[in-house]
């Protein structure tokens, strides 16, 4: 079904520069629910401090997001280049296909036609195209035997071109090279040979990660576990919760601390009053007014259990 989507695009758009991405038009429609403004493309442009506040959290603190719908955002089973490293980002995504040398023939002749008779169409052209905040997202089909979609010298290429990472359904090569770097990266395996026998399908299209389905613009979140993709509209919503969260387990540690109490009486949630106030009192400081009135809202009333 998603492979059919996604070349369907691809059949549908008549124009060259457009064959291998969606138009802004599509992009536009396809992330409507996007709150914020955009790249030239359409691809949606989180603003860079509210994807900041993501490099203090955690995959679990993600997890609400199942709760609003979209279950399928996670994706895991990951070698991680730097596992002490939050991956943070907006996703810049490229398919590959098997190559088939018929469609890879047209491919090329109209991109040469394209650009005066130079070049030639490759992974390194969504390379190219990254900018500052993007992840670069890889659909390689999970084929190890496609070589390294990136090396030493591609991998240092991009950290600089973004200074974030990559999420490659595939492999890498040259992970000695890489990994003194410190960017984020997440890959399947670390094989010795280079990107070999596979084709661009598509740039800043749809792609399938794992069992998500990523969109271009969708924010990165990968920690030590895994890696969440998360559509910019819900984003706000998440970082609100997270850091109720913080002060949440902040507060349940320091009680564990004074050894007086049960985890059952601390945590999810005390039911205690005197240490719902205590909490309370602990909570109401730390965290912006806006959400303060949320928590209000939330528990003030039939005491729920932390999600």
């Amino acid at each position: 079904m998603f492979r059919f989507v996604a070349c369907s695009f691809l059949i549908l758009i008549p124009a060259f520069a457009q064959m291998h991405s969606l138009t802004r038009e599509q992009m536009m429609k396809y992330t409507a629910q996007n709150p914020y403004e955009r790249f030239s493309d359409g691809r949606p442009k989180v603003p860079d401090a509210l994807i900041a506040k993501l490099n203090a959290m955690s995959a679990e603190e993600i997890l609400a997001i199942a709760r609003k719908g979209y279950t399928n955002q996670y994706a895991d089973g990951f070698k991680v280049l730097n596992p002490g490293k939050n991956l943070v980002g907006r996703a810049f995504t490229l398919q590959m296909m098997p190559t088939r040398p018929d469609i890879a023939e047209v491919d090329q002749k109209e991109w040469r036609a394209a650009h005066g008779g130079k070049g030639r169409l490759s992974h390194q052209t969504a390379l190219d195209m990254l900018q500052k905040g993007d992840v670069f997202v890889v659909d390689a089909f999970g084929n190890l035997d496609a070589g390294g979609i990136v090396g030493d010298n591609l991998a240092y290429y991009l950290w600089k071109a973004t200074g974030t990472g990559f999420v490659i359904d595939g492999a890498i090569r040259d992970l000695n090279g890489i990994a003194p770097v410190g960017m984020g990266g997440y890959f399947r395996e670390a094989v010795p040979a280079a990107i070999r026998e596979v084709m661009v399908a598509g740039i800043n299209v749809p792609v399938r990660i794992g069992k998500v389905t990523v969109m271009p613009g969708d924010v990165v979140l990968g920690d030590r576990e895994g890696v969440f993709f998360i559509p910019p509209h819900l984003l706000q919503e998440l970082v609100d919760e997270a850091e109720i969260t913080h002060v949440h387990d902040e507060w349940t540690k320091k009680k564990f601390d004074e050894g007086k109490w049960k985890s059952s009486e601390i945590y999810g949630r005390p039911s205690d009053p005197a240490l719902i106030k205590e909490y309370e009192d602990y909570l109401k400081p730390r965290i912006e007014p806006r959400l303060w009135e949320q928590y209000v809202k939330r528990y003030r009333g039939p005491q729920t259990k932390k999600q």
